[in-house]
């Protein structure tokens, strides 16, 4: 896990942080506070990439509807694949 290197009590402060979140508003007003605007398109890019992937359309296809790069894709198709099964979970949780 990637993760792994940078565990510690900084980082679970950060998360504990995050799940005292109650409403999409508040993760609005947090995370606008936290991230850049690059950042933040990024994450939801992202999210949106690994969505489509799971949903089963091709890498065009998600290229050209979320203007993710090829590398994006590729890469969460194989965190996808082979990581830590964190967007598998969230998406499913969504479903």
């Amino acid at each position: 896990m990637q993760i792994d290197k940078l565990r510690g009590k900084e980082l679970d402060d950060l998360f504990e942080g995050i799940l005292k979140l109650e409403t999409v508003e508040e993760c609005h007003h947090f995370f606008d506070d936290l991230c850049t605007t690059n950042e933040l398109v990024s994450l939801k890019q992202r999210f949106q990439v690994a969505k489509m992937i799971k949903e089963g359309h091709t890498y065009s296809k998600v290229q050209n509807e979320t203007g993710a790069s090829s590398a994006t894709v590729s890469r969460v198709k194989r965190c996808l694949d082979y990581g830590s099964d964190g967007y598998h979970m969230i998406i499913d949780r969504m479903d």
